[in-house]
């Protein structure tokens, strides 16, 4: 059993960029930008690129910095706990950065992360490597086969339109806080801003009995 994360929006509560571009007040242009990344107005890749190109020359140690304050979404840490407990496997895929991933992996004790990197060239932003594009289920199916999964005991947590090819991976599919385009092409959607109630749609899929532990 396997749950695939989005992360922005889904394990973070919050979009890492638009934060970083207010350090050099850009986050109005990075804002509209990510937007329409995130509805499927334009090139999600070209999108990344022209986003972490307005953002050159910032500093890495900002980044980080930047990157250690993203607050973790409410629920989240006791959704993966009862997960992990009951033996299941996570993994998240991000279209943001390698910066971000690694004390989520810790804190969320995530079995896999897929992620791109932001390029640091004399301690300043230069560029993006991509390794996760707009079909994130590319990189998922690695791990998917390596660990042997079936599609029907595959959940996907996700809440954007360069999300939606993880749907057809999965046998549920939970649009979280999503656009309308997610909306409609989930197996069911979750308003309510706590991602601890995932186990709730779980239990009642897979007619499992998966305990919501108390808060961390």
């Amino acid at each position: 059993m396997l749950v695939i994360f989005d992360v922005e929006g889904v394990l973070y509560d919050e979009e890492y960029l638009p934060i970083l571009a207010e350090k050099v007040n850009k986050q109005d242009e990075i804002w509209a930008i990510t937007k329409q990344g995130i509805q499927g107005k334009i090139n999600w890749e070209d999108g990344l690129k022209t986003r972490v190109a307005a953002l050159k020359g910032l500093d890495e140690k900002t980044c980080q910095e930047v990157s250690d304050t993203l607050p973790i979404m409410t629920g989240a840490k006791e959704a993966c706990r009862a997960l992990k407990a009951a033996g299941w496997k996570l993994m998240a895929v991000s279209g943001g950065f390698t910066l971000m991933m690694e004390r989520l992996q810790k804190e969320l004790d995530l079995d896999y992360v897929f992620c791109n990197e932001l390029i640091f060239k004399d301690g300043k932003l230069d560029g993006v490597k991509i390794n996760v594009d707009s079909d994130k289920s590319k990189s998922a199916k690695i791990k998917i086969e390596e660990w042997g999964e079936k599609k029907e005991d595959i959940v996907c947590v996700v809440d954007g339109a360069n999300d939606v090819k993880l749907f057809d991976i999965c046998g549920l599919g939970i649009a979280y806080r999503a656009q309308d385009l997610v909306k409609d092409l989930a197996t069911t959607t979750l308003e309510e801003k706590d991602l601890s109630k995932i186990l709730d749609i779980i239990n009642k899929h897979y007619k499992l009995e998966l305990e919501v532990p108390t808060p961390a």
